[in-house]
């Protein structure tokens, strides 16, 4: 686990300057790994690397350094992230090579099986990671970023080279070095007010893109990025029509389950792993089946002092029902605002998640016991958990109507006051699955985002980001098209971000066992009427669970969003608001005056808008830390301990 920076030069280059440009940009992601950091290089290549260690810590340094016999120095990796079946991956290729190993890490059966196998091998990895390896003799990088996005690739290309990274500052203080000029994607930024976050595979700045999950990559020096797609998720439902078959279906999610959280919990006996415990049914099952591998599992839970906005008391339940140690961590409105802009800072990107405040807290408890943990990410997204996944069903009727009834019927749901119970359900009822479908984040609409962006462009919506992942769908039922559209856009774009960020920013490494290709095989498998049953979601996971985790929560009602800043942005975050929107220095791109009146009709309880002042709130912020470069949060040193 670490944090990778790698420079390939358009020409053969001063390998000093190089070398000391990616040190220098290396710095400002050196939390992603306080245990270790270095640099290599050579006429063409420049690799940069920070980490975090977890599995042979003495010998298993980066950037790693592995041949075959004939050519022992050919090939030079920069890996980010954990390859859960590596030793089954090095014992393959022993038996089938005669491969010969010099460390007990999973990096050097990463590049021994891609010099072997070739890009395919990527396929092979089970597991999160982001990586490049330059082949020496080919002249040739190859590197993937793995299946779901669980670990962040970033990259540049200009006059200067090409640069990869985990971080995106990084690549921005590589801007000169690559001859990228530092500019606002203003396409971008209409994007994330719609959607909360920024859509693979572009970052708010116009040189700079991801590769996207899913995707490796191969590039030779002075030459231009190709991508491939090497992971294709499809949701094959089986039938299940008998009661047999459905138990032996709760068996094999039980059964796949237990692998993944026991090879999640892969260290070295002096790391120690923890766990995130909510009040739900996700992280309440992957904590309980860790603590059957570590009897000494720690839990971390974050909330509010507000009611109906924590899950403290049930998740308290939960590990005292589980047998393990409970750490709780309360936060206020006023952490909430002084800690912002430096998440912000961590974050790259904006995401107006609010939840990602309080996990990042929790993160830092967290780091104090612990070097990784466990969290329950993916599992609604795999298991069909969001209760909008519903709403195919609630909407059925609407499909009986003709076309031209439907779009009278949308026409009058416009005349509607806002705020008039069933409004919205005429709206959505009127349209297609994929126009009204691109995700859980539901934010501005155009009529709404046409008052408050200056810079909006007819044309630019959702549709962009959501229009090839529905045309792969087409012919799948409801629910698995929206599941899949959630795999690429608020799986990767929200969740997996916030995730991957938070808990880097404080050097802790976080572990999604849902997110496991072998969980996704059985997963995909599952047909409509068993993820969505008796009113609830998830129906199957549940019941393959109902002898692992404690009964009160087992069928307990999602809490959704916990975080309470519809309250305190009426109060406690009033006036802190109102000086962001006064300060910022984005006139040219928002209507300040819309944004003052999107926040006091808020105030006075008229509407909640409190999810799209926070958007607007959170990309100010981003602004001026990152285009204005007038807020500059103080950048704590990381102070934890190589091994605790």
């Amino acid at each position: 686990m670490c944090g990778l920076l790698g420079l390939i030069c358009a020409s053969e280059t001063d390998a000093a300057a190089a070398r000391d440009a990616v040190a220098a940009a290396l710095r400002c992601q050196r939390h992603r790994g306080p245990d270790e950091t270095d640099t290599w290089a050579d006429a063409e290549v420049v690799y940069g690397f920070n980490r975090l260690g977890f599995i042979d810590l003495e010998h298993s340094h980066q950037p790693l350094i592995w041949g075959p016999p004939e050519a022992p120095s050919r090939y030079t990796i920069n890996f980010n992230g954990e390859v859960y079946n590596y030793l089954e991956i090095r014992a393959e290729l022993s038996d089938e090579f005669g491969t010969k190993f010099n460390t007990e890490g999973d990096a050097e059966a990463v590049v021994a099986a891609y010099h072997h196998l070739g890009p395919d091998s990527v396929k092979k990895l089970r597991g999160m990671f982001a990586f490049m390896i330059w082949d020496a003799q080919e002249k040739v990088v190859f590197g993937a970023r793995d299946m779901f996005g669980i670990k962040p690739l970033f990259y540049s290309a200009g006059p200067g080279g090409v640069a990869f990274s985990s971080e995106k500052k990084s690549l921005l203080e590589l801007s000169s070095t690559l001859g990228v000029p530092e500019q606002l994607d203003t396409r971008a930024v209409q994007h994330y007010m719609v959607l909360q976050y920024v859509p693979e595979p572009d970052s708010l700045h116009t040189g700079i893109k991801r590769v996207e999950s899913g995707t490796s990559f191969r590039i030779v020096p002075g030459g231009q990025v190709e991508f491939t797609r090497y992971f294709h998720p499809v949701f094959a439902a089986k039938p299940v029509n008998t009661e047999a078959e459905a138990e032996e279906l709760y068996e094999r999610i039980a059964d796949v389950m237990r692998d993944s959280v026991a090879k999640h919990m892969i260290a070295d006996p002096d790391v120690t792993v923890g766990a995130f415990l909510s009040g739900g049914i996700d992280s309440t099952a992957t904590a309980t089946l860790a603590k059957q591998i570590n009897p000494n599992l720690v839990a971390f839970t974050a909330g509010f002092d507000r009611e109906g906005y924590s899950e403290v008391d049930v998740a308290a339940e939960s590990a005292a029902a589980i047998g393990v140690k409970h750490v709780v961590r309360t936060v206020s409105a006023d952490e909430m605002m002084e800690s912002l802009p430096l998440i912000i800072w961590y974050l790259d990107d904006p995401v107006a998640d609010p939840s990602l405040v309080p996990l990042w807290f929790i993160a830092r408890e967290a780091r104090k016991q612990v070097k990784a943990v466990l969290s329950g990410e993916g599992a609604d997204e795999l298991f069909g958990g969001y209760t909008v996944y519903h709403e195919p069903l609630s909407l059925a009727p609407f499909e009986k109507i003709p076309g031209g009834v439907r779009k009278v019927i949308g026409k009058v749901s416009t005349k509607i006051p806002e705020g008039t119970r069933g409004k919205d359900l005429l709206r959505r009822g009127a349209l297609s699955l994929e126009d009204r479908y691109y995700g859980n984040a539901r934010n501005f609409r155009d009529e709404h985002l046409r008052a408050v962006l200056k810079t909006y462009t007819e044309g630019v919506g959702f549709k962009d980001v959501t229009a090839p992942w529905y045309e792969i769908s087409r012919g799948w039922d409801p629910v698995a098209r929206m599941q899949h559209i959630d795999l690429y856009t608020w799986l990767r774009g929200d969740i997996l971000v916030k995730a991957d960020k938070v808990t880097m920013a404080n050097s802790l490494e976080l572990r999604v066992p849902f997110l496991d290709t072998e969980v996704f095989k059985v997963a995909a498998s599952i047909p409509v009427d068993q993820k969505l049953a008796h009113g609830t979601t998830k129906y199957a996971l549940r019941r393959a669970l109902a002898k692992i985790i404690p009964p009160h929560v087992l069928n307990r009602r999602k809490l959704g969003f916990p975080v309470p800043i519809r309250l305190w942005l009426r109060d406690e975050m009033y006036d802190w608001a109102r000086g962001i929107i006064n300060d910022s220095q984005t006139d040219h791109l928002l209507d300040k005056n819309a944004v003052r009146a999107l926040l006091e009709e808020h105030k006075l309880g008229q509407l909640d808008r409190s999810r799209q002042i926070w958007t607007l709130l959170v990309f100010m912020i981003w602004h001026g830390i990152f285009v204005e470069h007038r807020i500059k949060p103080e950048i704590p040193e990381p102070v934890y301990p190589v091994r605790l």
